[in-house]
């Protein structure tokens, strides 16, 4: 399996989101909440309404590691969290199919990879790229690997830098800007 890389182009991101807010919302509310929380898909899956709905925070067991995940909903999450709860039961999931159960991770694969596919990006994307776009903007905007490390809950910052694409990027534009 091929690893699915970030989406590092922010235009790019926006072009993706309003394709998705003309798909279905639900999908939107997903890339949105994605990119926004470095949520692993399986956990982004098992919220529930009541875990998102009239909270500033979310608070969360990670499926993968068993440890206790906490933080804030920004504003941006919030406005179109507000709107995708609206009437909606507090014990329900809150990323359901068109049959009435929980979203899986096979149909979240699907609306991932034709969203991408629409604004032209055609491979390495997955449900993973969610992940790792959060990872690969909050390192450009930080530049604190250490803080990322914590909120991804890797052992070393160095996997955390291979996790993102950084590593590889830093060493073709030393590449690229070295000329004897």
């Amino acid at each position: 399996m091929a690893t699915v890389e970030p989406i590092r182009n922010k235009e790019t991101i926006r072009k993706i989101e309003q394709n998705l807010k003309h798909e279905t919302y639900r999908d939107y509310v997903l890339f949105l909440i994605g990119i926004n929380s470095g949520l692993r898909i399986s956990d982004l899956l098992k919220l529930n309404v009541y875990d998102v709905k009239n909270r500033f925070y979310i608070k969360l067991i990670e499926q993968k590691t068993g440890k206790t995940k906490c933080f804030p909903i920004n504003s941006k999450m919030r406005k179109v969290i507000k709107i995708f709860t609206k009437n909606r039961a507090l014990d329900e999931p809150l990323f359901m199919s068109k049959y009435k159960n929980r979203l899986d991770r096979i149909t979240a694969y699907k609306i991932i990879c034709k969203a991408c596919k629409n604004v032209g990006i055609e491979e390495n994307i997955g449900t993973h790229t969610l992940r790792k776009t959060f990872g690969y903007h909050f390192y450009k905007k930080y530049k604190d690997v250490a803080m990322l490390q914590k909120i991804f809950n890797h052992s070393n910052p160095s996997i955390t830098l291979r996790y993102i694409g950084i590593e590889q990027e830093e060493v073709y534009n030393c590449y690229k800007n070295f000329i004897l």
